[in-house]
């Protein structure tokens, strides 16, 4: 894997974290301020900026409490330049006190890089199963 691979596989890893665990400071550090995110279980029209993010992992929409784990199942990487897109089948595990569920979402993410360094810039999810 080269070089550049390696660095947006590493972002996204911590950009996904960070989501699952509330984590707010690593989302500001891996996510562009003017984010355009299209999330079809919240409403049909794009969400851009980081407020409406903000609002949701500060009032724990993923159950942070709970414990997880996402795989990417059948994960792909272009990359041109300063710019990449990962897409990916999410596949979330979560265990509460309900016992385990799964999600499955499908997602696209654009990555760009500038002094410092990768950051999601774009997001577009829909229906896994």
């Amino acid at each position: 894997m080269e070089v550049k691979e390696r660095e947006v596989w590493e972002t996204l890893h911590r950009h996904l974290a960070a989501i699952y665990a509330g984590d707010w400071q690593t989302y500001l550090e891996t996510t562009a301020e003017d984010v355009a995110v299209y999330e079809w279980f919240v409403t049909p029209h794009r969400i851009d900026g980081l407020s409406f993010h903000q609002f949701m992992m500060e009032h724990d929409w993923m159950g942070v409490g709970a414990d997880w784990r996402y795989d990417l199942l059948d994960p792909r990487l272009q990359v041109y330049g300063d710019a990449a897109i990962a897409s990916y089948t999410l596949l979330l595990t979560i265990h509460d006190e309900g016992g385990m569920h799964h999600k499955t979402i499908n997602e696209s993410r654009v990555l760009l890089r500038s002094d410092g360094g990768w950051k999601v810039a774009h997001v577009h999810k829909s229906p896994g199963s």
